[in-house]
């Protein structure tokens, strides 16, 4: 009989990560787990390149990686999600890229407000950012989503599409100034929650962990506002190669750090 030896090794290999996977589940939900976590997906691109893919593959493994993730959360209690799918930067990629990205999203946004993991968890899907750059196909469909999870409030998940930090403080400056020159608000009365209040997370807590893929070490333009008092941490996988191991270390190392807000 022969025994295939690279079969037998990858058969060990996995089941010392399931092994490990099962005892860091055990570890990361016996602690409290952020209130709020931050993704920037980085790789897609990269992935498909290392990998011999075309580039929308890649963006393809990236959206099957964020489903992964959505069970990911359910299963350690994380009820507070926020995912960078695409900024404004990345509106000025090439117009083929761009063209299958805005058919990728206005087929996936319908599929999760038809998803059933999140009617039957009660998940509040929500799209942030500039709305009106993005192609109307994808404005229904991010409509459909958020009007068939409105009444849901048990976990948030919330995809920056269209989004810059900058621009959404800009919004929020704006609106104040408005609201200043029609006599409405006292600039003296003007603060951190009068601003906070006025970005598109109005409704959420600040992050208590970014998490960023792809071995990147930047914020990207991403919540600049609400990442203050954020913890960091940054994984070198790029986003669709993320596994669920990856991930638990995350959550573990946020639980072992001490958060000082300065003191």
């Amino acid at each position: 009989m022969t025994v295939n030896k690279h079969r037998i090794g990858e058969t060990i290999a996995d089941a010392a990560r399931e092994a490990l996977e099962a005892r860091l589940l055990t570890e990361v939900r016996s602690a409290p787990v952020p209130k709020h976590l931050a993704i920037i997906m980085d790789g897609n691109r990269r992935f498909a390149r290392d990998h011999g893919m075309m580039i929308m593959d890649g963006h393809e493994n990236g959206r099957e990686k964020l489903e992964e993730l959505l069970d990911w959360c359910l299963e350690v209690g994380l009820r507070a999600i926020t995912v960078y799918a695409l900024s404004t930067e990345n509106l000025s990629r090439e117009p083929q890229e761009v063209s299958d990205l805005m058919d990728l999203f206005a087929l996936n946004f319908r599929k999760v407000g038809d998803d059933p993991r999140v009617h039957r968890h009660h998940i509040r899907v929500r799209a942030i950012g500039s709305r009106e750059r993005l192609r109307q196909d994808v404005i229904d469909a991010i409509a459909y989503a958020e009007e068939r999870t409105k009444d849901y409030s048990d976990y948030l998940f919330t995809i920056a599409i269209a989004y810059g930090g900058r621009e959404e403080i800009l919004q929020a400056i704006r609106s104040i100034a408005e609201d200043v020159a029609k006599g409405k608000i006292d600039p003296a009365t003007i603060d951190e929650r009068m601003v906070s209040q006025r970005l598109y997370t109005s409704d959420l807590p600040d992050p208590d962990l970014v998490f960023r893929t792809s071995g990147e070490e930047r914020i990207s333009n991403f919540l600049l506002w609400q990442v203050a008092y954020s913890e960091l941490y940054f994984s070198d996988v790029y986003w669709p190669g993320l596994r669920k191991l990856d991930f638990l270390r995350a959550i573990r190392d946020y639980q072992r750090r001490r958060r000082r807000y300065g003191t």
